[in-house]
C-alpha cells in the first residue's frame, strides 16, 4: 500500500476514534457546531475535553495535549467543510439542473481529499503524541472505549 493511502487511513481512523470519543462525551446536540459562534464551539470542544480528561484521569501535560489534539481535529473539520459549510446544499446544487453535475461533484471531492491530505499529518502527530503520553491503564481505557464503538459509559 503506498505511503499516503496508509497516511490517510489511519488519519482518518484516528480523526474519527478522537472525534468520536469527543462528540460522544458532549452532551447531545443535533449536529455538533452547528450555528454555534466560535466562542460557544470552543467551550464546547473544552467541556468535551475536560470529560475525557475526567474519564481517563488525565494530568495537566496529557490534557494540553488533549487539547492539542481536539484544536487539530477542529481545524481539520473546518478545511474538509471548506468555504460551504451547508453539505446539504452543496449536494442539492448538484442535482438541481436536469443533469447531475458530475464536474463540480468531482471538484468538491478533489478538495475535501487535498484538505484531508494536507492536515492529517498534523492531526496524526497530534493524536500520536497524545496516545503515547498515556500510561499503559489509560491506554487500555481507550481501547476499551474503541470496543464499545465510541461509547462512554454515562454510569462510570
Amino acid at each position: 500500500m503506498k505511503p499516503w493511502i496508509k497516511r490517510t487511513l489511519f488519519g482518518l481512523f484516528g480523526a474519527s476514534l478522537v472525534v468520536g470519543g469527543l462528540t460522544a462525551c458532549a452532551s447531545r446536540h443535533h449536529g455538533y457546531d452547528a450555528g454555534m459562534s466560535a466562542e460557544q464551539s470552543a467551550q464546547m470542544r473544552e467541556k468535551m475535553i475536560d470529560r475525557m480528561a475526567g474519564k481517563l484521569d488525565l494530568n495537566a501535560d496529557q490534557k494540553k495535549r488533549l487539547s492539542t489534539l481536539g484544536d487539530k481535529l477542529h481545524a481539520q473539520r473546518l478545511a474538509l467543510m471548506g468555504q460551504g459549510a451547508d453539505p446539504r446544499a452543496e449536494m442539492q446544487a448538484l442535482v438541481a439542473g436536469d443533469k447531475f453535475d458530475a464536474e463540480r461533484a468531482q471538484t468538491l471531492v478533489n478538495q475535501k481529499a487535498a484538505a484531508l491530505q494536507a492536515g492529517s499529518p498534523e492531526v496524526i502527530a497530534a493524536l500520536a503524541d497524545f496516545y503515547n503520553s498515556l500510561n499503559p491503564a489509560q491506554q487500555q481505557k481507550v481501547r476499551d472505549f474503541m470496543e464499545r464503538r465510541g461509547r462512554w459509559s454515562h454510569r462510570g
